[in-house]
């Protein structure tokens, strides 16, 4: 049975309980309706808002650190996200790009074969970040069934945070959503959800991991 976590709340998976040969961070939201009262409420509101979440990944080193940031915009390194959604392994990738929450289900996948994994990476760290949501005052306490999970290789959901329904993430558009990392020969999972109070992932990264 996945575990619906909260705030703050750390839960560590053995590979005993699922199988971590395989990790999958789905991440969905949808547009948010506009505020409208009958049938004068409807004429005058506004257009439904839309948000455009992102799911992202840092692989780091023995000593939680990022190898290889890449370009100046983060290409080509170890940094996952929209302008850089394959790793040069081939072992760990995004799915695509979903900039208005449409459709059901996940809207973007970050996708991990960990028995591929090199040796010089011990974790990963997996967020989610509003793009331009400062810019925009946009944060996760306006987002309509925002949610992010992990699932195993068998399609096992292993971990869900319903970050909608989380009163505390009001005002903010970053957070640390897990880690997957070495234990021995295989991979431990710990969810972890973290609030950042950044203006976006890559003040996390700098402050963190560089």
């Amino acid at each position: 049975m996945p575990i619906n976590l909260q705030k703050g709340q750390t839960i560590n998976l053995e590979k005993s309980q699922y199988d971590l040969s395989q990790v999958t961070i789905g991440l969905g939201w949808d547009i948010r309706k506009p505020q409208e009262s009958g049938f004068l409420g409807r004429l005058l509101s506004n257009p439904a808002e839309e948000f455009d979440l992102d799911a992202i990944a840092f692989l780091l080193d023995a000593n939680e650190k990022l190898r290889n940031v890449g370009s100046d915009r983060l290409q080509g390194g170890d940094v996952i996200f929209f302008n850089n959604q394959q790793h040069s392994s081939g072992t760990i990738w995004l799915t695509g790009d979903n900039r208005t929450g449409a459709g059901e289900g996940d809207d973007e996948q970050i996708i991990v074969r960990l028995n591929s994994i090199g040796p010089e990476f011990h974790k990963i760290v997996f967020l989610v970040d509003i793009y331009k949501g400062k810019e925009r005052n946009q944060h996760f306490g306006l987002v309509e069934n925002s949610f992010i999970r992990a699932v195993d290789a068998k399609g096992q959901e292993m971990a869900r945070y319903d970050i909608s329904r989380e009163p505390s993430f009001k005002g903010i558009g970053t957070l640390i959503f897990a880690e997957v990392y070495r234990r021995g020969e295989g991979w431990k999972f710990r969810a972890l959800g973290e609030p950042q109070q950044v203006e976006s992932f890559v003040e996390t990264l700098r402050n963190r991991y560089l």
